[in-house]
C-alpha cells in the first residue's frame, strides 16, 4: 500500500498564490513548489532587481525545505523560470551563492513569457528527505 504525500508547511514562507502545497514529502523525497519573490510577512512582491528577488526566492525555498527537516545541500534537481533570459548571469550569481555543493543540483532554466504576480524569477526543487 502507497502513503499518501505529507504537506510541508511553514509561515516562514508566503503562503501559496493557488490551490497547492508549498512542498510535499513521499518516499523520501521532498517536492517543493515553486518560489516567487514574495515577502512571506507581507505576501508582497519584493521590490528590486533580479539578485534581490533570487534571494528572496531562494531564501524563501530554505524556509519551506528546513519546515520539512532538510536543506539546499539537498537539493538534487532545480528548475530556474526567468521572463528574461538576458538575466541569467545575474540570476546565476546569487544561486551560485546558495548551491555551494559537491556536486551542484541538476538544473533546468527557461524563459517564461510571465511569471505570477509579475515576478522576475520562479524556483522549484527536489531535495532527499532527511
Amino acid at each position: 500500500m502507497t502513503k499518501r504525500a505529507l504537506e510541508i508547511r511553514t509561515p516562514n514562507a508566503p503562503d501559496p498564490v493557488g490551490p497547492y502545497s508549498q512542498a510535499v514529502s513521499r518516499n523520501g523525497w521532498i517536492f517543493a513548489s515553486g518560489q516567487i519573490p514574495l515577502d512571506p510577512k507581507t505576501g508582497e512582491l519584493v521590490a528590486g532587481d533580479i539578485e534581490a528577488q533570487t534571494e528572496r526566492v531562494l531564501d524563501n525555498l530554505r524556509a519551506v525545505l528546513a519546515a520539512a527537516g532538510t536543506t539546499l545541500d539537498q537539493v538534487v534537481k532545480t528548475t530556474v523560470y526567468l521572463t528574461d533570459l538576458a538575466a541569467f548571469p545575474r540570476m546565476n550569481e546569487i544561486y551560485a551563492r546558495y548551491f555551494d555543493t559537491d556536486p551542484s543540483p541538476a538544473r533546468v532554466t527557461i524563459q517564461a513569457a510571465a511569471l505570477p504576480k509579475g515576478a522576475l524569477v520562479e524556483i522549484d526543487a527536489i531535495a532527499a528527505a532527511p
